[in-house]
């Protein structure tokens, strides 16, 4: 089992618990722990419904589609099973936060603005540049 012990519904706990976080393991119904074979099968199951949900989200990546929500919706249902897919999300959601932090940050924050700004800019005198020269034509001929 992925309780990391050898008694069954004991979770591990992990050092940065005391920050308000929950224990890891299974979160199975405790009748389901207390046999082997059902809980085999439970995580069995966890396991095919996470991977059918996580290679969805990845076929919604090149399509239309939200696709990083969908792949982390399927680790998501791993986690309520697996200790390695808790300790993934706890990882992503610590560098979400970081990076929310980073960005928040007034000297980042007005870096960004003036980055944005000047690609526009840019793009804009592009986009004139076209016009002047071509008019507002499509470069692709179209037969009526």
């Amino acid at each position: 089992m992925n309780t990391g012990s050898d008694e069954t519904g004991e979770a591990v706990v992990a050092a940065d618990e005391t920050k308000g976080e929950s224990a890891l393991g299974s979160r199975a119904p405790e009748f389901i722990k207390a046999r082997r074979m059902l809980h085999l099968s439970w995580q069995v199951g966890v396991f095919v419904v996470g991977l059918a949900v996580v290679v969805a989200g990845v076929i919604m990546l090149p399509l239309p589609g939200p696709g990083w929500l969908v792949i982390f919706g399927g680790m998501a249902i791993w986690a309520t099973e697996f200790v390695w897919a808790q300790l993934v999300l706890r990882w992503t959601k610590r560098k979400v936060t970081e990076a929310t932090q980073r960005a928040l940050d007034p000297k980042v924050r007005r870096r960004n603005i003036i980055l944005t700004t000047i690609g526009l800019v840019i793009i804009g005198v592009l986009a004139g540049i076209y016009l002047y020269r071509f008019g507002f034509v499509m470069p692709w001929k179209i037969k009526e």
